[in-house]
């Protein structure tokens, strides 16, 4: 079943001129009108939804099974905000089909107003901005360990395998070319490589348990103190925070309806909780509490661990467009606001804001990750940013749902179910973001160092 705007109040295109489709080729004209073309289908859209979620967070949820207690305690609280990821990713697409939005900000907009939206682009254009810098900072790591096990640790010497040269080189030559395209599902191509990636290290992880040698520290089975259980929070929602990236995708459906891409959201979800589980459960139970942040690192430089670094950033290099075409709207969206751009004006400019945009932002963050390495401490706060799309503005949204439900059809009981969980969704948000961002400051004052314990530059 579809929901268009003549099922649901107060749906109009009001301020048409800032919320023109940045998104894809369903654009609506200025009349409100759609002229839809052929998408991608359902099973298209899983490879790029699982290539949002699925990063090289994936690589440090053993040694966050490890600090939240265990594997016991850490699965019941996955499972527990897994609750919370998929109703919000349903959610959200739910509004965007109400509103016809194509766009995470989009959505806010015509929920919440201008104000919330505002907000909403802020922060989604920080977040994606944080996390490719993160992704360049990560591709380089993987660089370097593959170079110190394939050449020697003297490699950064050579100009041709020196750590910026690799970076800067291999970034503009394999990411570059995938940010410019106008369509997020050109990316379905890119992401089913990613995918590819993500499964080879799931199976490497969970081969090297059964066949040994497993010689692991201790193994936890219970948190030191009640506030270790929100060590993995902050991991999990950086993990599975697909949500800003789902509404694009949503948009350039073939077959644009909410059960259509409740298919796509079940299967991806499905996908993303078994590579995540096994690869934290074998990873911890194969080192225990000498398991490193990136579980490759714990493992002897065989093949088999060469190839998976590489194929990690590979991985890498086809998540990096998905995040800049977020941020890049977000960005897109406070420009026109700001501006005041009419109609004609935003599709007549809209190729070269475009390209101008997509370089800017990739020379930026590609300058701040050979510039300034070391900022993995700052990522964590991150994971506090990720609860605030999986949890805040959905909970907000849910609750503007309600206000209208009760003035449209006088369900009592449908408004109290809609206002409770919306409460619960916005409380549990700021909750997680006030902790992980509590508990990343502690960490800095703790080791008396804003920057990572552990060195980026590996090279003697």
């Amino acid at each position: 079943m579809s929901l268009r705007h003549k099922d649901y109040p107060d749906s109009s295109f009001e301020d048409s001129n800032e919320r023109f489709g940045l998104i894809n080729e369903v654009q609506v004209d200025f009349a409100g009108r759609a002229r839809v073309q052929k998408g991608t289908s359902w099973y298209g859209a899983v490879f790029i939804v699982v290539n949002a979620a699925l990063g090289a967070g994936l690589l440090e949820f053993p040694y966050a099974y490890d600090g939240a207690g265990g594997v016991l305690v850490a699965v019941i609280v996955q499972a527990v905000l897994m609750v919370f990821i998929i109703g919000a990713l349903l959610l959200l697409t739910y509004c965007s089909d109400v509103k016809q939005s194509a766009t995470y900000q989009d959505v806010i907009h015509a929920l919440c107003g201008k104000n919330a939206q505002r907000a909403c682009s802020v922060c989604v254009s920080v977040y994606c901005f944080g996390t490719c810098i993160t992704f360049f900072i990560i591709i380089g790591d993987q660089w370097d360990r593959f170079l110190t096990y394939a050449h020697g640790p003297d490699f950064c010497h050579y100009w041709y395998m020196n750590r910026t040269f690799t970076i800067i080189v291999t970034s503009t030559v394999l990411v570059l070319p995938l940010c410019f395209p106008k369509r997020i599902d050109f990316l379905k191509y890119a992401s089913a490589l990613g995918v590819l990636g993500v499964v080879y290290v799931v199976f490497l992880v969970s081969i090297k348990y059964f066949v040994g040698p497993v010689n692991p520290g201790p193994i936890r089975t219970s948190p030191r103190s009640w506030t270790d259980v929100f060590i993995v929070v902050p991991t999990i929602c950086f993990g599975y925070q697909c949500h800003v990236s789902v509404i694009p995708v949503y948009s350039c459906l073939e077959k644009r309806t909410v059960k259509e891409f409740t298919k796509t959201i079940s299967v991806a979800m499905a996908i993303c909780i078994m590579a995540y589980t096994f690869t934290a459960i074998f990873g911890y139970w194969t080192f225990g509490s000498k398991v490193s942040q990136d579980v490759l690192v714990s493992y002897k430089p065989d093949p088999e661990v060469l190839v998976a670094i590489i194929m990690i950033a590979a991985k890498i290099y086809t998540t990096y467009p998905i995040l800049l075409f977020c941020g890049r709207a977000a960005a897109e969206s406070l420009w026109i606001d700001l501006r005041k751009l009419p109609p004609e004006t935003i599709a007549s400019q809209e190729r070269t804001r475009r390209i101008v945009q997509t370089l800017i932002w990739f020379v930026t963050s590609l300058a701040l990750a050979v510039i300034i390495p070391n900022i993995a401490d700052v990522i964590s706060l991150l994971g506090g940013m990720a609860a605030v799309f999986i949890l805040v503005f959905p909970g907000m949204c849910l609750l503007k749902v309600a206000q209208e439900v009760s003035t449209s059809d006088g369900s009592r009981h449908k408004y109290r179910l809609f206002l409770a969980t919306s409460i619960l969704f916005i409380v549990l948000g700021m909750f997680i973001l006030g902790v992980v961002t509590t508990q990343a400051i502690m960490h800095d004052i703790n080791s008396g160092t804003t920057t990572p314990s552990k060195p980026k530059n590996i090279c003697n």
